[in-house]
C-alpha cells in the first residue's frame, strides 16, 4: 500500500513539473526574437549558397542538440536543385576530440579543431545555456580570427558570447534553468531547418 501510494506522489509531482515546464517552454517561444532567429537562418542560407562550411558546437546536452541540428542540416535539406549544405558538428569525431582535451587541454577543443578547418566566410554556430564556455569563448576568438562569422544561440543572460558572436538568439532565463533552454535550443534548431528546406 506504501509503496503503491509512493508511486501515485511521484505522478502527481512529475505532472505538476511537466505542467510548469510547458508553461516555461510555451512563453520562451512567445516572447521569441524571431527576427534574430531569421538572421541566422539567412547567414545559413548564404553559407549554403557560397559553399561555406557550417561548424557547430556545444557542450553536454547542448552538444547532443548540435550534433541532431547538424544531422538535420546535411539530411532534411536535400533537395535534387538546390546545393547542399557542408556542415560539421565539431563533437562528432571522438579520438580527436579527446585527444585535444588530453593533450592541449578541454578549453581548446573546438579552437584547433577550427584552426586546422576553418575558412574565411564559414560559420561557425555555437549552442551554450551560459554563452560563457571557455572552449567555446575561444572557438569564437580562433573563428573570428579566420575571418568566420559566429552566430550563437544562448540562454540565461547571454554571457560573453553575446559580445563575441556576430548574431544571436538568446533564450533569457533565470540562471542554472537548462532543461528551459536546451528545449527551447532546440525547437529554434527544427525551425532554422524547417526555413532551409526548398519548397516542394
Amino acid at each position: 500500500m506504501r509503496h503503491n501510494q509512493r508511486v501515485l506522489d511521484q505522478s502527481a509531482t512529475v505532472a505538476a513539473t511537466l505542467a510548469r515546464h510547458a508553461v516555461a517552454v510555451q512563453e520562451s517561444l512567445r516572447t521569441l526574437d524571431l527576427a534574430a532567429v531569421e538572421r541566422v537562418a539567412r547567414r545559413l542560407e548564404a553559407a549554403r549558397l557560397r559553399g561555406s562550411t557550417i561548424y557547430v558546437a556545444g557542450n553536454g546536452g547542448s552538444a547532443a542538440t548540435a550534433g541532431h541540428w547538424v544531422n538535420d542540416l546535411c539530411k532534411a535539406t536535400l533537395h535534387a536543385d538546390v546545393r547542399r549544405i557542408r556542415a560539421m558538428c565539431l563533437t562528432d569525431s571522438t579520438p580527436w576530440f579527446t585527444a585535444l582535451a588530453n593533450d592541449e587541454g578541454y578549453t581548446r577543443v573546438f579552437s584547433e579543431q577550427l584552426e586546422a578547418f576553418a575558412n574565411p566566410g564559414d560559420v561557425v554556430a555555437l549552442l551554450s545555456c551560459s554563452g560563457s564556455s571557455p572552449n567555446l569563448v575561444r572557438a569564437a576568438e580562433a573563428a573570428s580570427a579566420h575571418g568566420c562569422e559566429v552566430v550563437a544561440l544562448l540562454g540565461f543572460d547571454g554571457g560573453r558570447l553575446r559580445t563575441l558572436a556576430d548574431d544571436h538568439v538568446l533564450v533569457a532565463t533565470p540562471p542554472a534553468a537548462y532543461e528551459l533552454v536546451e528545449d527551447v535550443h532546440s525547437a529554434i534548431c527544427h525551425m532554422i531547418v524547417r526555413s532551409l528546406v526548398p519548397a516542394a
